[in-house]
């Protein structure tokens, strides 16, 4: 993983964000609207099934289900309140280097993060799958 890629760097950047909402089911008369879901960090992430999903390019929370009266923001400090993106007091364009870089910082702990998770998902339904096929071969039931 690179430090520092074009692409890791561009969803930091709103126009970036909001871009991605293409087809977001929720554009008038809502508090969800792609202008507010890109204030709120987020980008549309949608799937065959799910339409409406969004992540925080930040801290990689995924956020389905949304009504028309969720505000993005609240939203996303309620599920993820440690989010050092959401709690940022000034726009990205006035950070210093330093405090980019340690932001920078926070965003790759989220990533190593949410990717242990989900190995230790994966290696546990592996281990139970596993298990029950050594119970069965035990109890001679194969």
């Amino acid at each position: 993983m690179e430090p520092f890629n074009d692409e890791d760097i561009r969803m930091y950047f709103y126009e970036n964000r909001l871009k991605t909402f293409e087809g977001w089911p929720f554009n008038e008369d809502c508090k969800c609207t792609p202008e507010n879901m890109a204030k709120a960090g987020f980008i549309h992430t949608p799937s065959d099934n799910s339409p409406d999903i969004a992540m925080c390019f930040f801290c990689l929370k995924e956020l389905e289900g949304w009504e028309p009266e969720d505000e993005p923001e609240k939203e996303h400090q309620s599920h993820s309140p440690s989010c050092y993106f959401i709690a940022l007091k000034k726009k990205v364009e006035e950070l210093s280097v330093e405090e980019f870089i340690k932001l920078q910082k926070e965003r790759h702990k989220s990533i190593i993060s949410k990717s242990c998770k989900e190995a230790v998902t994966k290696f546990e339904e592996a281990a139970k799958l596993r298990r029950a096929e050594i119970i069965k071969t035990a109890m001679g039931e194969e």
